[in-house]
């Protein structure tokens, strides 16, 4: 079985590569908000809703317009990623509209973010290096041992308010239960009194509170009318021998 895990470090980019980060977090946002607004547009018009393949080719066709070639700057796959995630976002909502539509992003209310995909070995991990395209060898600090098995899936780089910039590494890996041979057996019998029996014949040594307590009642409410039997004789008693003075 096939499982998944990530790992969070941070990340110390130099002047340039900031740039560049700066860049992608703009390229992405673009992207995400032109097609939601096509989106919309799309769907007020004739109920229709424009599926991320023709997305993917209209921008292909806008990077290679003189307006738009500053896209060609960045990472082709996080701007791939920001549409696939604009269109999971619709599939979102209408699956389930309590989820909410997908709204525009903002500059100063959403966190600068990105996500790109591992292909053909395009992200590394080496010698306390991250190497992301478009961005080359950015430092990393490594504070886990990531197992040999583990294979990069993908990366989310990030940058906190403060300036601080973190990189989500996501790794897949071959999540096997190991068998073990039976070296001991232990049969169990259900039992009204004490639950269970095994098979090596114990019971569970319960401390009975309530039997204990219910024995204790009988005996008190047993000795309370014997106090009470005593009691109304010798009334009965003084009032004989009264009434007969």
């Amino acid at each position: 079985m096939v499982a998944n895990r990530a790992y969070k470090f941070r990340i110390y980019p130099n002047g340039e590569q900031k740039i560049l980060f700066a860049k992608t977090f703009g390229c992405v946002r673009m992207v995400y908000n032109h097609w939601l607004d096509r989106k919309i547009r799309q769907y007020e018009e004739n109920k229709t809703n424009v599926t991320y393949t023709i997305c993917a080719k209209e921008m292909a066709a806008m990077k290679k317009t003189e307006e738009y070639g500053f896209l060609k700057e960045v990472d082709s796959i996080a701007l791939q990623q920001s549409l696939r995630h604009l269109d999971m976002a619709f599939q979102n909502f209408f699956k389930q509209l309590k989820t909410g539509f997908p709204r525009f992003k903002s500059k100063k209310r959403n966190k600068n973010s990105y996500s790109t995909v591992c292909i053909n070995g395009n992200i590394t991990i080496s010698n306390g290096y991250l190497k992301l395209p478009k961005i080359g060898q950015v430092r990393l600090k490594q504070h886990r041992i990531i197992p040999e098995e583990y294979r990069l899936k993908s990366v989310t780089v990030s940058q906190t308010p403060s300036g601080k910039y973190y990189a989500s590494i996501l790794f897949e890996y071959e999540d096997q239960v190991q068998e073990r041979e039976m070296q001991k057996f232990l049969g169990m019998d259900f039992s009204m009194h004490e639950l269970y029996r095994d098979s090596n014949g114990k019971e569970p040594a319960y401390p009975k509170y309530y039997r204990n307590a219910e024995k204790k009642y009988r005996w008190g409410r047993m000795s309370l009318y014997r106090i009470m039997d005593f009691l109304w004789e010798k009334m009965f008693l003084r009032s004989w021998v009264s009434m007969a003075a």
